[in-house]
């Protein structure tokens, strides 16, 4: 291997690595912050057209609780399995699920680029807000295509552009102003907001019928602190950096932010709505070779 795909590769790994410990830090912070989320989870579940006894697999899964949405929808003859690098997020997982009476996930850590499945093990395969984290996300999105059986399908949800999302870009316009920029730049978060861009990755992965639909979720918050709050329960890597940081620095983030929010201000506090994209795109019957 030259020497700029070894580069490539220990950035891509120092990346996961940086992700998977923010995920693990926050892991019960972002499970208990879910109910916010709740409208955007139920319309990938809807665009996916789970039935009954289907087997689905949850990439980028978190704390699961889209995966045990996704168990209930397919039933005790299914199976529904959340698949993670943060071990931290798939405990609470088992731990929340056990607790209900609820059919009750798999839980797997994988790796998206690398996932340790069979090819055409599943009838669907979900990843909710998680593509644009991977350092490859063509390789995840090719992992996703193998996976599926023939005729079977993906659900995926995207962050929007960044001028269409506030929830997250609210904060990263205060961090730019406030912080040095970092060392090792992160895959952004955005880059699957043209629609164009996700539609070209999954095609490129071998998936046809693709199909993206704009979905609008709001985000409500009663001041400039809870929004602060609400940005680092949802920001994975970029939580774990940020806790890093002295606590005068990250004290003065949270109030920094007020600026950057100005424009949502309403007498309630802070309203804002954030667009995702969600895509459908199902592997072809017959076998086809990628582009």
């Amino acid at each position: 291997m030259s020497a700029v795909p070894q580069q490539r590769a220990a950035a891509d790994a120092r990346i996961a690595g940086i992700e998977r410990a923010g995920y693990n830090l926050i892991a019960a912070r972002y499970a208990d912050a879910a109910h916010t989320r709740t409208a955007a989870g139920d319309a990938l579940l809807d665009a996916a057209q789970l039935r009954s006894g289907q087997c689905v697999l949850d990439v980028a899964s978190g704390p699961g609780t889209l995966t045990a949405e996704a168990a209930r929808r397919v039933g005790p003859a299914g199976l529904a399995v959340a698949a993670d690098l943060a071990d931290a997020s798939l405990a609470l997982c088992l731990a929340r699920t056990r607790a209900t009476n609820d059919p009750a996930p798999a839980c797997v850590a994988a790796d998206a680029q690398h996932l340790p499945f069979r090819v055409s093990s599943f009838d669907r395969v979900l990843c909710g807000l998680g593509l644009m984290f991977f350092p490859d996300a063509a390789a995840a999105a090719a992992q996703m295509f193998d996976v599926l059986r023939p005729g079977g399908s993906a659900a995926l949800s995207v962050w929007g552009e960044a001028h269409e999302v506030p929830l997250v870009a609210c904060a990263l316009a205060c961090l730019r102003r406030r912080l040095p920029p970092p060392r090792l730049g992160r895959p952004s978060v955005f880059r699957f907001g043209d629609p164009a861009v996700l539609q070209a990755t999954l095609t490129a992965a071998g998936f046809a019928d693709v199909r993206i639909e704009r979905f609008v979720l709001e985000s409500r918050f009663p001041d400039a602190a809870a929004y602060w709050q609400g940005f680092l329960d949802l920001a994975g890597g970029a939580a774990w950096s940020l806790a890093r940081l002295p606590e005068e620095t990250r004290a003065g983030l949270a109030t920094a932010v007020q600026e950057d929010l100005a424009p949502y201000r309403r007498a309630q506090g802070y309203v804002m709505d954030n667009t995702l994209r969600i895509a459908r795109a199902r592997r072809p019957d017959s076998p086809r070779l990628r582009r």
